[in-house]
């Protein structure tokens, strides 16, 4: 399992990568290869705007389908449209293939997630 340092981590296998007021945001090597391969990326749209814990799309595999939540508050500025066409590309590298770019609401709610080190206690326990 690939875990990033220098990134935000949430217990529902999500990630952050925050530069100043905006983060990119994917899920995890760990969830990537949880679900297996994947078929289908449900993008939300541009200019919506989420709460921590929203429901900010879909992430389907052949084995299973699951929520994807919003980490942290904030309004999505960017989706990766490349999904789209090839939703595969997060399982072939998790870190690289972001879903959503967001404009931070409160960059305080950083605060709440887990770096590198804590997540990947985290995963441990999990397995």
């Amino acid at each position: 399992m690939k875990v990033v340092s220098g990134l935000y981590y949430t217990k529902d296998h999500e990630w952050l990568k925050v530069e100043g007021k905006t983060a990119l945001i994917g899920v995890t090597d760990f969830a990537q290869h949880s679900l297996g391969s994947i078929v289908y990326v449900e993008l939300p749209e541009v200019d919506e705007e989420y709460e921590a814990e929203d429901s900010f799309g879909t992430i389907e595999s052949v084995k299973a389908a699951s929520d994807m939540l919003m980490p942290v508050s904030g309004t999505v500025v960017e989706v990766n449209e490349e999904l789209d066409n090839d939703p595969s590309l997060v399982n072939s590298d998790a870190y690289e293939n972001w879903i959503v770019k967001i404009e931070l609401s409160d960059v305080s709610e950083l605060d709440e997630l887990m770096n590198a080190e804590e997540y990947e206690a985290y995963c441990s326990e999990e397995a």
